[in-house]
């Protein structure tokens, strides 16, 4: 998977883990990533979520003739931080015909929740 010259480069996103039906993946809390007030900006907290979950969805689909691409997501910030990274875990909870669901989970380096998503992805048949 190409990241240069992409959102995830940008943000400094690693992924740590890639498995069928689970990624996980740091990003680091720096000027990049935090808002005017010094904390994690919840966008960036969201851009990892989508980011994890678009690329576990894209594992899960024949790669031939379908795609992914993000539906609907939300987002609870449950804990601001100033530095150092966070992690997120996505997981599968639903693999459908045409849509996908994931839970991620994004938690600071003492494994404290930051931010709790769920994420809907659309499978896409690919044209010919």
């Amino acid at each position: 998977m190409e990241t240069k010259n992409t959102l995830i480069e940008a943000l400094g996103i690693e992924i740590t883990l890639l498995e069928k039906g689970r990624v996980e993946a740091t990003m680091p809390v720096d000027e990049r990533t935090r808002q005017p007030f010094g904390l994690l900006h919840g966008g960036a907290s969201v851009a990892l979520a989508e980011t994890v979950a678009s690329i576990g969805a894209y594992q899960l689909v024949d790669q031939e003739t379908e795609s992914v691409a993000g539906l609907e997501i939300n987002a609870n910030h449950v804990r601001g931080i100033r530095e150092g990274n966070v992690k997120a875990v996505a997981t599968v909870l639903h693999q459908g015909r045409t849509t996908q669901v994931w839970d991620i989970r994004i938690m600071d380096e003492e494994g404290k929740p930051v931010c709790i998503s769920r994420c809907t992805m659309a499978v896409l048949k690919l044209k010919k």
